[in-house]
């Protein structure tokens, strides 16, 4: 028999937590069933003139998993590893992810199997307007909201607003900028969504320490990828009186015990494009990295990042998933008999999608929040979805991974019960 693809493994880790989600709940057969497969999934494949002036076929995904609470919203994804079941599972999780933040919003992603670093800039912008095109009517403002993800950004999203607003009529043009957030602030984005994933990561922490009575002062933090998300978890750890001791990415790890400077360190890769070669810091390995001794290790790369083979040397007391899905089933099992504390993807990263609700709702009322309500809106948001999974947790003496789940759970289950089931 073969063995499953990391990403199909993936797919079916995410469904396991729903049906044990489900089962702890006593969830009704019929909404179970609803939420064990998406709802719908699109493959796109679309031509695109490379700068040579040759042709090259790709492929791309859109997956929306369950839209019982509101329009499907979900990140779009350039990374050459892109494929059916990594996109299932970022659906599902979103679902999830909305339904745990309370959002009126249902689960999707998507995303091209390419690999943006390979682009020119005009060649990027051809593969991000064919690919809008190409998806047409399955994404719309009060339908599917894309958002960036790994490999596009707000620039990325700019480029999809401007396709699809051209491809609709005059009368629709000024009133669907929220076809997509995360895009610029000229153009309709939010202040403060750049920073968000990063920003509620580093609440959804304070969260946890405030649990134990404890003060982030002084504590110490490993960080695996320094994309968005990490460099701004890293700014924001920082603010709060923490050290950051090591920051890896895909060319390296620098690591220094009395701590980096996060913001010389992003002007270093400001310049070069990568951590590697700065010149204050030492570099270690990635095995290295791992089992360094830390409290915080923020794994906030990609997906299966801590795994059977790596996962004993695992040092740190908390575990902060940045990324989604970036620890297996099966090492999860052996952190928790551990006693490590792990801050489960679904609430830990869920503040990119908490502001670009708050941008869909500045879009559609035509008003601009000022940074500093967005920061108070967001830290809210994550310590009140906090608040929820501790209490469940308490309730079914679980994993704080199985109490964000069956919070999630419960809400969907009550919608569908309130609904019903047509026809």
């Amino acid at each position: 028999m073969a063995t499953p693809s990391v990403t199909a493994r993936l797919y079916e880790e995410a469904a396991a937590n729903v049906q044990q989600a489900a089962a702890a709940i006593d969830m009704d057969p019929k909404v179970r069933q609803i939420l064990s497969a998406p709802m719908s999934e699109l493959i796109i494949n679309f031509p695109v003139q490379r700068d040579s002036g040759e042709y090259e076929l790709l492929q791309g995904y859109r997956i929306q998993h369950n839209n019982v609470l509101g329009p499907y919203k979900g990140g779009i994804r350039f990374h050459p590893g892109v494929d059916l079941d990594e996109v299932r599972a970022l659906a599902t999780w979103m679902t999830f992810k909305c339904a745990l933040l309370q959002l009126p919003f249902g689960g999707a992603k998507g995303g091209v199997a390419i690999d943006p670093r390979t682009l020119s800039d005009p060649e990027l912008e051809r593969v991000v307007r064919r690919f809008t095109h190409s998806l047409g009517g399955n994404i719309g403002p009060e339908f599917d909201i894309p958002a960036p993800d790994v490999g596009t950004d707000a620039r990325t999203m700019g480029w999809m607003m401007d396709t699809y607003l051209n491809s609709r009529g005059p009368g629709e043009r000024q009133n669907a900028r929220r076809v997509v957030t995360g895009k610029p602030v000229e153009l309709g984005g939010s202040l403060g969504r750049e920073s968000a994933t990063g920003r509620g990561a580093a609440y959804a922490l304070r969260h946890l320490y405030g649990e134990f009575d404890r003060s982030l002062d002084g504590q110490t933090a490993a960080i695996q990828g320094f994309g968005n998300v990490g460099s701004h978890a890293a700014l924001a750890m920082e603010e709060l009186g923490m050290r950051i001791i090591a920051i890896a990415d895909v060319t390296g790890v620098v690591h220094d015990p009395a701590g980096l400077d996060v913001s010389k360190l992003l002007t270093h890769v400001g310049q070069t494009g990568a951590v590697i070669d700065y010149p204050a810091a030492d570099v270690i390995t990635v095995e290295e990295f791992f089992g360094l001794e830390v409290d915080v290790l923020v794994p906030a790369a990609l997906e299966a990042q801590i795994t059977a083979r790596n996962v004993d040397s695992i040092r740190a007391q908390v575990i902060l998933e940045a990324a989604n899905g970036p620890i297996t089933a099966e090492a999860s099992a052996v952190l928790e008999h551990g006693g490590v504390h792990v801050i489960p993807d679904i609430l830990a990263n869920a503040g990119g999608v908490v502001v670009s609700y708050y941008e869909w709702v500045q879009n559609k009322t035509s008003d601009r929040w000022s940074a500093d309500d967005v920061d108070a809106r967001l830290r809210d948001a994550m310590w009140e979805a906090a608040d929820r999974v501790a209490i469940r947790r308490t309730e079914h003496g679980c994993t704080r991974r199985q109490a964000a789940y069956i919070e999630a759970a419960t809400l969907l289950q009550s919608v569908y019960g309130l609904r019903g089931i047509f026809p």
